[in-house]
């Protein structure tokens, strides 16, 4: 059972936006900084964002993405967003959500979920 669920994934033309969720366990949620990556076969790795853990909201962005992309969180959800706005072609790829042990509050797992497919296109 895969701890990290992603959705919201699609197909968006250029300048369009769409609106990423991840959900987590409660224990991984409240202890874990909560990040997002994306892989493509460009980019075989790309950290984006994160977001700190448990009612922390201490954010950082990848150069890239900053000022167009927005992370958040729904504490009474356990879900973490992220909203992509201003959406460009090269943002294309597999975006995954997840959890390095050690960046948190006492943060022991280090997961992934399956990820979601975004795809920018005219």
């Amino acid at each position: 059972q895969v701890p990290l669920v992603e959705s919201g994934g699609g197909l968006v033309q250029p300048g369009g936006s769409l609106r990423l969720s991840c959900t987590a366990p409660g224990f991984i949620f409240n202890r874990c900084n909560m990040h997002w990556y994306r892989q493509s076969a460009e980019n075989p790795r790309e950290w984006v964002s994160m977001i700190s853990a448990g009612y922390g909201e201490w954010t950082d962005y990848a150069e890239s993405v900053k000022d167009r992309f927005t992370i958040s969180k729904d504490k009474g959800k356990d879900t973490v967003y992220l909203q992509m706005n201003s959406l460009k072609p090269e943002d294309t790829a597999m975006y995954f959500c997840e959890t390095i042990a050690g960046a948190g509050d006492n943060c022991a797992w280090s997961v992934r979920g399956r990820g979601t497919q975004v795809t920018v296109s005219s």
